[in-house]
């Protein structure tokens, strides 16, 4: 065995993962909000660096692209534009209950109302016991109680409850048409109705099945978050990052850079540093220059690899393109990644956070991804196709005896041929927010 050292000539291939290639990866991956923050903070960081936040795209040519689907229906949907809503100021719960208050109170208890009501949340609830909020006060219990009454009587129906059980109590009282047997059950059996333990209640109260569920239906009317219209979030909005339409047969893509500021060289300042004779204001420009540069090449990568993705997308999903999801057929992200010849962590990249204006709304680029189902016929199926083949047998089931989720994979299976589990039929049905059968029997 020869182990003599020496030096030694050796070839080989190594991935490096170089500053260029790492931004590269980091702004492809960057909503356009991320990466309208991203430009900002560099532009502070490098004046070379112009950024224009006012500044709004029309089509960019140079980042376009169609393709003809001559035998695809036509639709009369042309290409929706988001509308900026203005929206009206919204009177708040505390201005509209400080207006409720009886002029004949005295200021002790307007004072004592006043601060019950800065205690409320946005739905109406108070979640502070009577105690603590004495102590707040610095009043007597008494006192608190009382004007408690005088906010529950206030409009609307409800504010100033505790829990669920009393918000609901207190709308049912106030309702003329309501039972004395509706009023029985949320004082005193509230939880066995609410878990549906109806026929151990039904036995217990001597009554019917089916009184039980009127009381439940009737319910099911009443507001469980009386004071949620008072509370307003402000508004966000969703700018999409590529828009496609559906003219003549034929899909148009291009980018919409409404969200990203324009991206430019301050030509001014950079002319300005390069007559500069010193050695070390040289290097700082060279340096700027080339962070410039790779920003400017990363953009447009991004901007291309986008495009690229979306388009292939609406070739292999020109319906749901069109009409919307419900017209989804299985395709992956290694499905695009394949025909695009990139890693399949570009492709996750390119769409992540990333949204389409479609002919048929805006859409997250995410959901145009679906899993192949296995299927009888061999045929591909998706899990949005199962999801809307569930939806439909429970909206159609009978609610006297509603179908389990054995009985909606077997039903999937013989008349569908999609072959689901019952815990993944389980599994759907809780994202569709569907309720088990138990829950859904009706008794009537």
């Amino acid at each position: 065995m020869n182990f003599n050292q020496g030096l030694f000539q050796q070839q080989s291939l190594k991935l490096s993962m170089t500053q260029e290639l790492s931004q590269a990866i980091a702004l492809l991956q960057y909503s356009s909000q991320e990466l309208a923050s991203f430009l900002e903070s560099k532009s502070l960081e490098n004046p070379l660096i112009s950024v224009d936040s006012s500044s709004k795209h029309d089509k960019d040519l140079d980042f376009s692209a169609s393709f003809n689907r001559k035998k695809k229906p036509s639709t009369n949907q042309d290409a929706k534009y988001w509308i900026e809503q203005i929206s009206e100021e919204q009177p708040s719960l505390d201005r509209h209950l400080l207006s409720q208050i009886p002029p004949s109170l005295s200021k002790e208890d307007v004072h004592i109302l006043r601060k019950l009501i800065q205690q409320l949340d946005e739905n109406g609830y108070l979640r502070v016991s009577k105690q603590e909020l004495s102590d707040i006060i610095s009043v007597p219990i008494e006192s608190i109680e009382t004007n408690l009454k005088v906010l529950q009587s206030m409009d609307p129906v409800g504010v100033g409850a505790y829990n669920l059980q009393e918000c609901l109590l207190l709308q049912a009282k106030k309702i003329r048409s309501c039972s004395e047997l509706a009023i029985i059950i949320l004082e005193r059996h509230f939880l066995p109705l609410a878990e549906k333990k109806w026929k151990e209640l039904a036995k217990e109260l001597g009554i019917s099945l089916i009184e039980i569920q009127q009381v439940f239906d009737f319910i099911q009317t009443l507001n469980p978050r009386p004071c949620s219209a008072f509370y307003h979030e402000k508004s966000s909005y969703i700018v999409p990052d590529v828009v496609v339409e559906w003219k003549d047969q034929q899909f148009s893509i291009y980018h919409s850079d409404l969200s990203i500021p324009s991206f430019s060289l301050n030509e001014g300042y950079y002319a300005e540093l390069k007559k500069k004779q010193d050695a070390t204001v040289h290097q700082f420009l060279q340096e700027k220059w080339q962070e410039y540069q790779w920003i400017a090449k990363g953009i447009q990568q991004r901007k291309e690899t986008i495009l690229r993705v979306v388009t292939s997308i609406s070739e292999k999903q020109p319906e749901a393109m069109i009409k919307g999801l419900s017209f989804l057929k299985p395709m992956t992200m290694k499905d695009i990644a394949d025909q695009l010849e990139v890693h399949e962590s570009t492709v996750s990249r390119a769409v992540k956070e990333k949204y389409i204006l479609a002919p048929f709304g805006t859409v997250e680029m995410r959901s145009f991804f679906s899993s192949n189902l296995q299927s009888t016929d061999f045929e591909d199926v998706s899990a949005e196709q199962a999801k809307r083949e569930i939806e439909n047998l429970i909206k159609n089931e009978n609610k006297q005896k509603p179908l389990s989720d054995q009985d909606i994979a077997d039903t999937l299976k013989t008349e569908h041929g999609i072959v689901l589990s019952r815990r993944t039929v389980a599994k759907y049905r809780d994202q569709l927010g569907i309720q088990s059968s138990s829950k859904r029997k009706r008794y009537e």
